[in-house]
């Protein structure tokens, strides 16, 4: 064991962010994230950071910011004190031997580890994980007012500013007709100016998806992210089949790299929408992407709505992918109404920069953690009726 690696202390905690704006998805609406941030500290005196953020608590999948601190408190961070932080996969492996699933908590406590390590050596992250062939990546917005003059206003402003010209819209909260009608105003709006994706976010059945989603390809729409629940793989293959002018994008169904070589051998989706947080980590998410690549299957860089810090992280993993991509919505940060970073990763012409520094090349702003740490902030969990907030923002 290289004891100038050895993991001596690891602290987690809830920080809760507001939103600038409501952020609508099939399943409710947000205004606040409330990102999990672990920090470790080596024996060496290094220290890094990693983030774990759901979306609505546990709405997107059995993970909450509880449940992962209180993974990380009690299972996790007892099983690497005393290791090894740069035996990556062996911190794994004691990780999955001491807690079953957990791939958010997992995802943070690694995501410390390599920013520890690579600070030690003095390295930007990208180089631990085979080296970046990207230096920046065409950066998506997504449009989830649910208003469609709100919609255009966003946009336009972003396309002025150089920031995006990828767009995203989050549907399926209300009926397909409703939805179809809402992107195509947006999609006219657009037209000829930017890239449109859509996001259903498992709303529809097999059915409704083969029905309308030929509708939201002549409206413009050229990518197609999980129309179909996460189990529903026959509903994803035929349609990939089918569909003809755009693309089918799995994101809940592909989290582990067996679910990978799954929609690989059917053939259930032409691009993989990876996020370090479902896939445990960037290291296996290195392993999904090699999945895709050996089945000429298409990356997309997702989020999970994280702030600067585990937006970075996503960045180093993705600068590491070859094969074809479809760039990135690493637009979490801007979401959020502050940061936890003294400098944010630039966007220039329509493209997010990716950091250079040493570890994921962001430096933490202690006073902004104390600010937003829930527990110094004395507050519970609070529970948010999330039907309660689906009207349209005024």
């Amino acid at each position: 064991m290289h004891s100038r690696f050895t993991i001596e202390r690891l602290q987690a905690r809830i920080l809760d962010i507001p939103t600038i704006r409501p952020h609508k998805l099939s399943f409710g609406s947000i205004s606040r994230q409330s990102p999990v941030i672990v920090q470790v500290w080596l024996k060496n005196g290094a220290t890094g950071f990693g983030e774990a953020a759901t979306i609505g608590g546990p709405s997107w999948n059995e993970e909450s910011p509880e449940s992962i601190l209180h993974a990380i408190e009690n299972y996790l961070a007892p099983a690497l004190i005393g290791q090894d932080a740069g035996g990556f996969e062996g911190a794994l492996a004691r990780m999955d031997k001491a807690c079953k699933g957990n791939a958010f908590a997992k995802s943070a406590v690694e995501m410390a580890l390599i920013d520890a390590v690579a600070r030690t050596l003095d390295l930007p992250a990208w180089q631990l994980l085979g080296g970046k062939v990207h230096q920046s990546l065409p950066l998506a917005w997504t449009l989830a007012s649910g208003d469609v003059e709100r919609d255009l206003q966003e946009a336009h402003l972003r396309l002025t500013q150089k920031r995006h010209r990828i767009f995203k819209m989050k549907i399926g909260a209300r009926t397909p007709e409703a939805d179809v009608a809402h992107v195509s105003q947006i999609a006219r709006g657009l037209q000829g100016k930017a890239t449109l994706t859509v996001d259903v976010n498992q709303a529809w059945d097999g059915n409704t998806a083969r029905r309308y989603l030929p509708q939201l390809v002549e409206a413009g729409v050229t990518l197609i992210e999980q129309p179909v629940a996460q189990w529903n793989v026959e509903a994803l293959k035929s349609l990939t089949a089918t569909l003809d002018g755009a693309l089918i994008m799995a994101d809940e169904t592909v989290c582990t790299p067996q679910d990978a070589m799954m929609l690989a051998r059917e053939k259930a989706s032409h691009v993989f929408s990876l996020k370090v947080a479902k896939h445990g980590g960037l290291i296996r998410t290195r392993k999904v992407a090699a999945v895709a690549e050996a089945a000429d299957i298409g990356w997309y860089g997702g989020t999970m709505l994280e702030t600067s810090l585990g937006s970075a992280a996503s960045a180093h993993v993705f600068s590491t992918l070859g094969g074809q991509h479809h760039g990135c919505e690493l637009f979490g940060p801007q979401l959020l109404v502050d940061d936890i970073v003294e400098q944010q990763m630039p966007i220039v012409d329509f493209e997010l920069q990716l950091p250079d520094g040493p570890g994921f090349g962001v430096d933490i702003s202690l006073p902004q953690l104390e600010r937003f740490d829930r527990a110094r902030q004395g507050l519970t969990a609070v529970h948010v009726d999330m039907a309660a907030h689906t009207t349209t923002p005024v």
